[in-house]
């Protein structure tokens, strides 16, 4: 039976609040699954594999066995992604923390590796999504990622300001972390990455 006006709205929401609860325990699970340091990347994956379906009207999904099949699937894939994610986010680190306890001509470089830095957590915004919604290797989700994220500041503020929302709302709430934490801000993300991905598509068509 179709329900419309308020309660079919307040039924749509109390859906959407049970699956993102439900897909956050998926998150949680699977990564201690992989002891976290192997679990980790590809439970985001398989995370944001669901969050991009439910976004595109595939409410009827099979959530538990679509979740698993995709951490199954992408584990290696996720993993070599994760790590030379891990491995570049390092060097910047090792990078500005030198630099910025230097003197001299060197230091020069500090500012420039600190836009460097956050051009990097940029990208990771637009890198699980671009994994889950493109075909790519994984280089290929790494630039895609970055250009995605150039051409899109409208979809990268938005990202920015929900993820900060999102933190803002964990912290107020420490209970809502194992619940919420991870499948929210996924939403958030991969809303503001659909914006970007239907910009794209449209520059497309129109070329």
């Amino acid at each position: 039976m179709q329900m419309n006006g308020a309660i079919g709205g307040f039924y749509r929401l109390c859906d959407w609040i049970m699956k993102l609860a439900y897909i956050n325990i998926l998150w949680i699970s699977f990564s201690l699954l992989g002891l976290i340091v192997f679990g980790l990347f590809p439970a985001t994956t398989a995370m944001f594999v669901i969050v991009r379906k439910i976004l595109m009207d595939k409410d009827e999904i099979p959530i538990f066995k679509t979740f698993w099949e995709s951490y199954k699937s992408e584990f290696f894939k996720s993993n070599l992604l994760g790590l030379i994610l891990t491995i570049t986010g390092y060097i910047l680190y090792i990078d500005i923390f030198f630099l910025r306890n230097t003197t001299g001509f060197i230091n020069l470089l500090y500012y420039p590796s600190l836009m460097l830095a956050l051009g990097f957590v940029l990208t990771l915004f637009y890198v699980f999504p671009t994994l889950v919604h493109f075909d790519l290797r994984i280089l290929q989700v790494i630039k895609c990622a970055f250009v995605i994220m150039l051409m899109n500041p409208l979809s990268t503020v938005l990202m920015v300001i929900g993820s900060f929302a999102v933190y803002l709302l964990m912290t107020t709430i420490p209970g809502l972390i194992p619940i919420f934490s991870g499948s929210i801000l996924s939403f958030v993300i991969m809303w503001a990455s659909f914006i970007a991905f239907s910009r794209i598509k449209k520059l497309q068509n129109a070329s």
